[in-house]
């Protein structure tokens, strides 16, 4: 069994994100196991997940109760990130606690090497993996992040990632703080899914689809559907300052994780280089105001997201060596795009500060100086 962040990948010999120790670097021999492709295979995401749905009706067996889930993530992965953000944007904090594994794993799971011992607080766990075999003991797939755990039973409720976000929106609004936006619009929903779908194949997915390919043409394919994408989203921000209607949707959010570590990891490491994101003047302005607006920067952790792909990745990066760079100061520089009009939170408000225990470590920040 192998355990991967959301990024599983269906193709025999891969594995994407997966997880059990801290990955380090006297373990090459399961990092190389988890991070390749067979030659000549193409990557493929693995998209079977434990679909369990937490909602108002509570039609699965799991009701919106504020207090009884728990939402396991880890900095380091895009897919979880999404969930961070959107807890963080609807004011979900107190109704939805959040347990936080460390960025770099081994072969069997997740683990929550952050907290004092190695022992998820609440859960009472010291690996993700215990909370599945919980719910399906031996369970077969790979064990993912963001999950969301009942606490009670200590059982994985499910790892759906795109209807955790989706569901925090729309099944748990008796619990948004004042104030929070409307990140999945009812009259805009056919278009945030039909952008999000282009998004997910050619982007979130894209740069996976580079960095794993096993032959030159798989590769080839995948680098340039992945540019033909960001081109096109390029020419639709250069008229507009989010992606659908005047304000931040679910849409933004998931181009946003992407965006977000494409110079730090996908550029050189996934090897997506025809350009920085520094060189693509629309998006990277757009993701600067993404980042400026609270609920987006402040859940960016650069330190957790290097040490993740660079170190688990070893068939890729077989030294375990994390770069040095890049320059992050431009994520602080000024963006102009309020230019184009828009309201981030629409008839809401921005949320307040983050919980102190849910800070990003300064020295894993942005450097800000002067």
């Amino acid at each position: 069994m192998t355990k991967r962040c959301q990024a599983s990948v269906a193709v025999t010999t891969v594995v994407l994100m997966r997880s059990d120790r801290p990955t380090t670097v006297d373990n090459p021999a399961a990092e190389e196991h988890n991070s390749r492709v067979a030659d000549g295979q193409e990557f493929v995401r693995d998209t079977a997940f434990i679909e369990t749905r937490i909602t108002r009706d509570g039609r699965d067996g799991y009701p919106v109760e504020p207090g009884r889930y728990r939402l396991v993530v880890a900095r380091a992965c895009p897919w979880a990130n999404r969930a961070i953000i959107v807890r963080r944007l609807l004011g979900l904090e107190d109704a939805i606690s959040m347990g936080m594994c460390g960025p770099t794993h081994g072969v069997n799971s997740w683990t929550f090497d952050l907290d004092p011992g190695g022992i998820d607080p609440v859960l009472g766990v010291p690996r993700l993996k215990d909370a599945y075999d919980r719910r399906m003991p031996g369970y077969p797939k790979g064990i993912t992040v963001p999950a969301v755990v009942d606490i009670p039973t200590g059982a994985v409720v499910t790892n759906d990632y795109p209807h955790i976000t989706t569901d925090f929106e729309v099944e748990w609004t008796d619990h948004h703080r004042p104030g929070a936006p409307d990140l999945y619009p009812d009259r805009l929903r056919d278009e945030i899914d039909e952008i999000n779908r282009g998004v997910y194949t050619e982007v979130n997915n894209g740069v996976y689809r580079c960095g794993f390919a096993g032959s030159q043409q798989s590769y080839d394919e995948a680098y340039r559907r992945l540019f033909t994408k960001l081109d096109e989203l390029s020419e639709r921000l250069s008229t507009r300052r989010f992606l659908v209607g005047d304000t931040i949707t679910e849409a933004d959010i998931r181009l946003f994780t992407t965006l977000v570590r494409f110079d730090a990891v996908y550029h050189g490491h996934f090897k997506c280089n025809r350009s920085t994101l520094t060189e693509m003047p629309v998006l990277w302005a757009y993701a600067r105001d993404l980042f400026q607006t609270p609920g987006f920067g402040d859940t960016i952790d650069f330190t957790q997201i290097k040490a993740h792909y660079y170190l688990v990745h070893r068939g890729i990066n077989p030294t375990g060596i994390v770069p040095d760079g890049p320059d992050l100061t431009g994520w602080l520089t000024p963006h102009h795009r309020g230019r184009l009009g828009g309201r981030p939170f629409g008839d809401g408000t921005p949320p307040g500060p983050p919980k102190p225990t849910e800070v990003v470590p300064a020295q894993n920040w942005v450097p800000v100086h002067g």
